[in-house]
């Protein structure tokens, strides 16, 4: 299944579509269990180190990427954590200060999950930088092999 990522032209946000071939509990326990997220958040050829991982309203997380470049660390503050919704704030501390709300909404769809995230940046420019990042080959690679996870 396809990767859809929208990010009109002047605004702020970008908006992730994405379905999965498993029931939206299966999905949330994905972007939940730290055991199941070290095997598929990130582009592929990362590594995932977790330093803090407490998905739960009010929890936070805390984790590194890893390859042959370099490090890339994230952090952010889980606001909600409910069977069809994560809110939360993603930092990337390459671009300290840059933070972003997340909203991502799970809804069974036809016996698959339709994922949809909506991020809003600090600002255009913030939003943009993290586009020309790579940010959507890593969004596109974490679900290709999200899709491997939710088939084991």
């Amino acid at each position: 299944m396809s990767t859809t990522i929208t990010a009109r032209p002047g605004t702020p946000f970008i908006e992730i579509t994405r379905e999965f071939a498993a029931p939206p509990s299966a999905v949330l326990r994905a972007h939940t269990d730290p055991e199941l997220i070290v095997r598929w958040l990130g582009p592929h050829g990362m590594e995932m180190e977790i330093v803090e991982f407490d998905a739960r309203s009010g929890g936070a997380y805390d984790y590194i990427h890893r390859d042959e470049r370099g490090e890339y660390r994230f952090r952010g503050v889980y606001h909600t954590v409910s069977a069809d919704r994560i809110v939360q704030t993603f930092e990337y501390l390459g671009a300290p200060g840059e933070v972003t709300l997340d909203s991502m909404t799970l809804t069974e769809a036809g016996g698959h999950t339709r994922v949809e995230t909506r991020s809003v940046f600090p600002s255009v420019e913030a939003r943009d930088a993290a586009l020309e990042s790579g940010m959507s080959r890593g969004i596109t690679e974490s679900y290709e092999r999200l899709d491997k996870v939710l088939a084991d």
